[in-house]
């Protein structure tokens, strides 16, 4: 039987409903605490949960929270507000990206980078696992996806042993599989190691194309069978909205509406109405799918068909483990 994996429990795939497929709920990750860098602490459960209101209120049914455990994740909070609302919330097994792995694992004087180097493929692998099958840090509150990430332009050792040991939890669990990828590059060479893991490339999906706003790219990676996130809606100071949309729209002229998943990636405070008044969870249900339906009906197709795509048939695709 196919299922998705929430953090209240298991549901089948017509329950989830529209979704946003990669945002950051409650995390205070070591990196940027260490650093004092506020507006990158998601510290305030009541808070986050009035964006999370506010998207339900809008007609949004599921979040998946991206938020790995380098990620200063805070599984217990993100439940909660789960229960308070009625929301659907996936969490995320797995790691992020090097460069976070200067901080302290939680009850730990040992940074992330240390655990990893010195971890076998199989130790982290059996990690992973138990986050999906047993419970996120001990919490009996189970994953529902895994993930991994790399950096700018480079693949570094720590991050291609990450990849390998999510490849093979993957194998283990059949939980979909979620890349974060910075600036939007190195998504090919991330298939080229998954492929040699023996991963179907249909279960994966990359984060972050739009910030590499690239058509020619972005058909390479369809082409290999992967869902393309493009999750900076709303964040102008990378690229205008008109941008993404015409590669969203490039992406269905050549018949991949069926791969492509839409989010915000809200990981800061100024993001959220309820921290810093900034365009909050509500903003892509309430403005950015009403632009997005006039242009691709200027453009020939049926907006609201590719909406219901891109938040419905194909989150409830991707996020179902496939037995």
């Amino acid at each position: 039987m196919s299922y998705i994996r929430t953090m209240l429990g298991d549901i089948t795939p017509d329950q989830l409903g529209f979704t946003y497929s990669h945002e950051h709920i409650v995390c205070r990750p070591g990196h940027w605490l260490d650093l004092g860098a506020d507006d990158l602490l998601l510290d305030d459960a009541e808070k986050s949960q009035l964006d999370v209101a506010i998207f339900k209120k809008a007609g949004g049914n599921a979040i998946v929270d991206a938020t790995a455990i380098d990620y200063g994740r805070d599984v217990h909070a993100v439940r909660a507000i789960s229960q308070n609302t009625g929301i659907h919330i996936i969490g995320t097994a797995g790691f992020n990206k090097s460069f976070l792995w200067d901080s302290k694992r939680p009850g730990s004087e040992e940074t992330y980078y240390t655990w990893i180097e010195r971890t076998s493929i199989e130790q982290l692998t059996d990690f992973v696992v138990s986050e999906v099958e047993i419970g996120m840090e001990g919490s009996g509150i189970r994953a529902g996806q895994v993930k991994f990430g790399t950096g700018y332009n480079t693949i570094s050792p720590l991050e291609e042993k990450t990849l390998r040991a999510v490849a093979n939890a993957h194998h283990k669990t059949k939980a979909p599989v979620h890349s974060h990828t910075e600036v939007g590059t190195m998504a090919l060479e991330q298939i080229a190691l998954l492929k040699e893991e023996g991963v179907a490339i249909s279960n994966l999906s990359i984060g972050h194309m739009d910030r590499n706003p690239d058509t020619y790219y972005h058909l390479k990676v369809a082409d290999e069978g992967a869902y393309l996130s493009f999750d900076g809606i709303g964040k102008i100071k990378y690229a205008p909205e008109s941008t993404r949309i015409q590669c969203i729209l490039d992406l269905v002229k050549r018949g991949y509406q069926k791969q492509i998943l839409v989010s915000g990636d809200t990981a800061r405070k100024s993001y959220y109405k309820s921290y810093g008044n900034g365009l909050g969870l509500g903003y892509i249900i309430e403005n950015w799918v009403p632009r997005f339906i006039e242009e691709a009906d200027k453009n020939g197709f049926n907006g609201k068909d590719l909406i219901n795509d891109f938040f419905i048939n194909n989150p409830r695709e991707n996020f179902t483990f496939k037995k």
